[in-house]
Order: C-alpha cells, then structure tokens, then sequence
C-alpha cells in the first residue's frame, strides 16, 4: 500500500517556526528591562537635568519592598547614555539578575556637563544631591536608605562616585571606580581635566586649587574620622563604604599607578574594604566593559544587604 509522505518543506517550515518562537520567547525575556530617557528641571542649575533610567524586568512601582538603586555616572564629555549605548549595562544587568548573582535593582544614569563637582561651569555636585537623588526617590519605587544605594563611575565618573561615596558615606552602601580620574596631586597633562570648563577659572586658565580642593584627598580625614570606631556614643557608629577600583594596566593616564595610590590611601583606613582589580587594555570602553560585572557583583555583596553596624545595634536591642 502506497502512503503519502508530508513533503521535506512542511518539516522544514516547522522547525523554522519552533526555532522562531523560542527565539523571539529567549529575546523577549532576556530584553523584558526597559531602559528610559528623561529629564527633569533642576532648581540648583536652573535648567533641565537629564538622566537615563534602567528599570528591570517586571519593574513594580506599587511593590511592597523598594528595589535597590545604583547611580552610574559618564565620563568626562559624556553623557547620560554612554552605559547603555557603549558600556552594555542593559545585557549586563540583565545577565546578572536574571542568574541570581545581583537583584532586580533600577540603575540610574544622569548626565552632567561638568566632574560631578560645583566647578566653574556647574554645580554638578550640589544638583545630584539636592535635585536628582530626592528627585528619583520620589518618582520611582527605590530604597531611601544607605544600604540600598550604591554609586559608580568611570574615568572623571568615578571620580565623582569616589568623592561622593567619601563625603557623604551615610548614603551609600558601596562604591565601584572604574579607571578614576583621581588623581594626586594633580591630573596629567594629557588628561581632559586641563582643558573642562569645570576646572578653567575666568582667566583661562586651569584651577590647581580647586582640583585640590575637590579631589579625594581633602576629603580622607574627615572620612576616616566618620568611619573608624572612636568608643564613643556620639563617634564610630558609620561603617566603611566599601570600595572598588579597577584600571586597565596600558592605560594613557596611567591610572594603574594612580588607582594603586587611591587603594594604598583607601586601606589604611579600610584595609578589609577595598579591591583593585587590573584588565589588559587602556582607558577604554573595553577595559570598563569588562570590568563592569565584577563591580557589580561587588556592590551587590553590601547594596541591598542590612547594614553591619545596624544588624549589631538592633541584636543589641533585642538582647
């Protein structure tokens, strides 16, 4: 008895279409966070102030528990798009929550036209604590609380996050500085610092003082006194912000050496808090590509986690 056979085509068209479903099934879920531009006026520059917004998958704006928030800032000449558009941040997100190793977490990425500091040109600094953070905080479902914040940056954003995170510790839970434009005590000839409206006084000139004035250093003894345990009530009770650098061992500015001072400054008053990490590459893209999910790993081991100072003095109580 003869049976007809289903042509090889039907098979064909059939396996296209299951591989296409489950295709379009992986992408929709792998590409379920949004990413969002928007902007807000700000009083403090008086005019608007642009940010980039990572929500994740399934992002709740009526959820009963806050999602941490991470504030990711540019480089010099940047803008509020870089760490979507060339620094992956969307896939590595989604990777890393979607395997467990960080939580759901909403990533804000602002754009300033100076180094994150109240320079000649802005008052970048004074606009992301007076107008952005309480701005985000009341738009979107993020934790108010220190262990739920965490700050990063590459080049002068880490930098600003690195400044941040030592004159306000009591906001964040943990600081990533990938490739930092910190340097001491003065930036090299051929950084772009020399030449940003932030730093040019009204004569044209580069202001020594002012970049000496807002770097890390002139904030270490007054963070080191905030941190360390004092045996006293009134002193002590702040924990360290836990810090992590990375830099590229070729990089232009040499901020292997420079990250190396940062971490040996760093460790005398943290020495248990602090990680250097270095990547074959320079001051690029693909150097803070490649660092980016360690530092994120990293902050997600203190972002998102009660606090240690807190967790003793609340067993205290219980006790």
């Amino acid at each position: 008895m003869f049976t007809l056979k289903p042509p090889v085509l039907s098979y064909r068209f059939n396996a296209l279409m299951t591989a296409l479903i489950g295709w379009l099934t992986f992408s929709g879920h792998s590409l379920a966070s949004e990413v969002e531009h928007h902007q807000f006026f700000s009083p403090t520059l008086g005019y608007d102030y642009p940010y980039s917004i990572y929500l994740p998958d399934n992002y709740d704006d009526q959820a009963t528990d806050a999602y941490p928030v991470v504030y990711m800032l540019h480089g010099s000449f940047g803008t509020d798009r870089d760490w979507v558009s060339r620094g992956n941040l969307q896939q590595v997100a989604d990777r890393l929550i979607r395997a467990g190793h960080i939580p759901p977490t909403v990533f804000i990425m602002p754009g300033s036209r100076s180094w994150w500091v109240d320079g000649h040109n802005e008052p970048a600094r004074s606009a992301f604590f007076n107008d952005l953070m309480p701005h985000v905080e009341a738009t979107y479902r993020v934790g108010q609380e220190r262990h739920l914040r965490g700050v990063a940056g590459l080049s002068a954003g880490g930098y600003g996050a690195l400044n941040f995170a030592l004159e306000r510790p009591e906001l964040f839970a943990a600081v990533a500085a990938l490739s930092p434009a910190s340097y001491a005590p003065l930036p090299p000839r051929n950084s772009t610092a020399w030449r940003h409206p932030s730093f040019i006084n009204d004569q044209g000139q580069f202001d020594r003082e002012l970049w000496q004035n807002l770097n890390y250093t002139s904030y270490l003894e007054e963070y080191r006194l905030r941190v360390t345990p004092r045996g006293t009530e009134e002193e002590g009770d702040l924990s360290p912000v836990p810090l992590y650098i990375s830099a590229g061992r070729s990089d232009v500015y040499d901020a292997e050496f420079h990250a190396r001072i940062l971490r040996q400054a760093m460790e005398r008053i943290q020495p248990n808090d602090v990680r250097l990490d270095l990547y074959p590459g320079g001051h690029t893209w693909r150097v803070w590509r490649a660092s980016l999910p360690a530092a994120l790993n990293f902050l997600f081991q203190y972002v998102g986690q009660e606090n240690s100072s807190e967790m003793e003095m609340n067993m205290a109580v219980d006790e």
